[in-house]
């Protein structure tokens, strides 16, 4: 089966692609993954084992799983297939696994190379599983994805995951060196253009190498990087809305709004709106964190959350975006306290522990006779008729003991109400003659 990527040209041949003609031909070539690749690494220790186990490669795109994956081929006399789950159906599979059938008989063993292995359904990837557990293929899957969200356990299983990096500076730099090697010419870029376009690459070799090839046909004699950016676009920043990308900026975000780290806050706040969120879906998060995260220990955090969303709402982006950039900024830089979300859990879990137990008779209302008569409302005492506006009763239910959920930190706010409620906690054990609540 012919490639879905091959394009027929011959391998040296200058109409390829800068980044193909670079491809590395062998594992030793490839920069920026020796965590794989090293001795002892997992790779190098399968190799100098004899054998290849079923790998699923997880890593941003332009960081070599395709080239990886082929090399490995020819490191272990496999024949290599390619095919991509974005271009291939139920029937594209049924014809590589046969093809690998035919191979076996004949003494030769294949690697199958599923590109976006995230795309085929569960069903699709259930079809995999006899192929790979009798050994008609060794599978390699590539995904963008994290697998743990996008490929069946059962898939999982029977596969490696392994981690590829994005690119590095200093493996970027290496890949510059090769295509100045390959062309018999320096890069027409000054050293601050060169620092511009490793930062444009984001990581993304493969768009790095494009961006190289693209100021090689420049006919510029040297850029700088204002002329740099008249010859190449930026690169469309790393970010999904619904998938990986997003909960990792979300997850980054909330992190270091709670760590109070207020520039870490404000840099994954940007990087989401240069990645294209919708700023609602940050403004509500951000309301979240003021009331799980905050809390009492500054209540105008929520104030100044709810402020920002309505500010955006009003007017919109750009304008609006400052909105919730102070709202990063006044949440990251408040005093942190989770004590209310956590006696909102214990108070929840107590409600389902103790059941339906009646409020006490004296607090409930007695609107007819005969609810008077069973005792409902006796002994009420009116808290503002007490001399200092406490009257200490119980107000759990009678088969209850008194529990605390809600104990206040030593931080903000919160610090106030601390010792307003050690306060009326000793006037109420003084008021009931040192008894606590049955």
């Amino acid at each position: 089966m012919t490639s879905l990527f091959d394009t027929g040209l011959p391998e040296a041949s200058p109409d390829r692609p800068l980044a193909d003609r670079l491809r590395p031909s062998r594992l030793d070539e490839v920069v920026g993954q020796d965590h794989l690749l090293k001795k002892d690494a997992p790779l190098k220790r399968m190799l100098d084992g004899g054998w290849l186990a079923s790998i699923i490669f997880w890593g941003p795109p332009g960081s070599g799983k395709t080239t990886i994956a082929r090399l490995l081929a020819k490191e272990v006399n496999m024949h290599f297939e390619q095919i991509s789950a974005v271009f291939s159906g139920v029937a594209d599979l049924r014809k590589a696994f046969d093809a690998a059938k035919m191979r076996r008989q004949d003494g030769k063993r294949t690697l199958l190379f599923v590109d976006e292995i995230h795309r085929f359904n569960r069903s699709q990837q259930d079809g995999f599983l006899p192929f790979v557990e009798d050994g008609t293929i060794t599978l390699i899957g590539a995904t963008t994805e994290n697998p743990s969200f996008e490929l069946n356990g059962a898939l999982l299983s029977r596969c490696q995951v392994l981690v590829l990096n994005r690119h590095d500076e200093a493996s970027l730099r290496v890949l510059m060196d090769r295509a100045e090697e390959l062309e018999e010419r320096p890069v027409p870029l000054d050293d601050a253009a060169k620092t511009a376009l490793v930062q444009l690459a984001d990581g993304d070799g493969r768009f790095f190498l494009n961006m190289v090839e693209a100021v090689f046909h420049s006919g510029e004699e040297m850029l700088d990087p204002d002329a740099l950016s008249q010859v190449i676009s930026k690169r469309a920043p790393a970010y999904d809305k619904d998938r990986d990308g997003h909960y990792n900026l979300i997850s980054a975000l909330h992190k270091s709004l709670r760590g109070s780290d207020v520039d870490a806050a404000l840099y994954w706040f940007s990087r989401m709106m240069d990645g294209g969120e919708d700023p609602f879906y940050i403004a509500r998060r951000l309301v979240r964190f003021a009331v799980e995260d905050i809390g009492m220990a500054d209540p105008n955090a929520l104030v100044q959350a709810n402020a920002a969303k309505e500010a955006y709402q009003f007017l919109g982006s750009p304008e609006g975006d400052l909105a919730i950039a102070q709202s990063v900024i006044y949440l990251a830089t408040a005093p942190k306290s989770n004590a209310a979300y956590r006696a909102f859990k214990q108070s929840k879990q107590a409600a389902r522990k103790h059941g339906s137990h009646m409020p006490p008779k004296h607090i409930l209302n007695a609107p007819t006779g005969m609810m008077k008569d069973m005792g409902y409302g006796k002994d009420y005492a009116y808290d503002h008729d007490a001399e200092d506006g406490f009257s200490g009763q119980s107000y759990f239910p009678d088969e209850m003991k008194r529990e605390q959920y809600y104990s206040p930190v030593e931080r903000g706010f919160e610090r106030d109400i601390k010792k307003r409620l050690e306060y009326w906690a000793r006037l109420r054990a003084e008021r009931r003659g040192g008894k606590t609540d049955k």
